[in-house]
C-alpha cells in the first residue's frame, strides 16, 4: 500500500503530513518554506510511494475564497501538471490551525514552543489528513 501526503499551503511556510505506508497513522512530516514546497515533493515523491496527495483549501466561513484560495489553485495546477498519476484531493481547511493550537495546548507545550510556526504548520497537516483519514 501507498502513503497519502498532506498539504497545509501556507504563503510562506507549508506544513507536511504523511501516513504510514499501511494508512493507519497520520504523523507529521516537515515544515517547509513554499518556495521550496516542489522540489521538496520532486525528492520526497521520488523516494516513496505516494497514493494520492490531500491539500487544505481555504475559505471563509461563508465558504468564499479566502486570500490565500487563489495561491493554493496555483499550486494544484501546477501540482497536477508535474504529478499527473498522483491525484490531490481538496479538502476543508476551516480551524485546522485554531485546532493545532489546541492540540498543542493539551500536549503541554510550553507558550514559546506554541509559537513556533513550523511546528502549528506540521500539526495543522496532521490534523487534515487525520480527519481525511476518519472520514473515508
Amino acid at each position: 500500500m501507498a502513503r497519502i501526503l498532506s498539504i497545509d499551503y501556507g504563503i510562506k511556510r507549508t506544513g507536511i503530513a504523511v501516513t504510514d505506508p499501511l494508512q493507519i497513522i497520520a504523523t507529521g512530516l516537515v515544515t517547509v518554506d513554499t518556495q521550496r514546497l516542489m522540489p521538496f515533493l520532486r525528492d520526497y515523491l521520488a523516494r516513496e510511494q505516494v497514493e494520492k496527495v490531500i491539500i487544505g483549501d481555504p475559505r471563509n466561513l461563508d465558504d468564499s475564497d479566502t486570500h490565500a484560495t487563489p495561491l493554493v489553485n496555483k499550486f494544484v495546477t501546477a501540482f497536477e501538471k508535474i504529478f499527473p498519476k498522483i491525484p490531490i484531493v481538496r479538502v476543508d481547511e476551516r480551524f485546522s490551525s485554531k485546532m493545532a493550537k489546541n492540540a498543542m495546548l493539551e500536549m503541554g507545550l510550553k507558550k514559546q514552543q506554541r509559537r513556533d510556526k513550523k511546528l502549528v504548520d506540521e500539526i495543522a497537516a496532521t490534523i487534515l489528513l487525520q480527519e481525511y483519514m476518519q472520514r473515508s
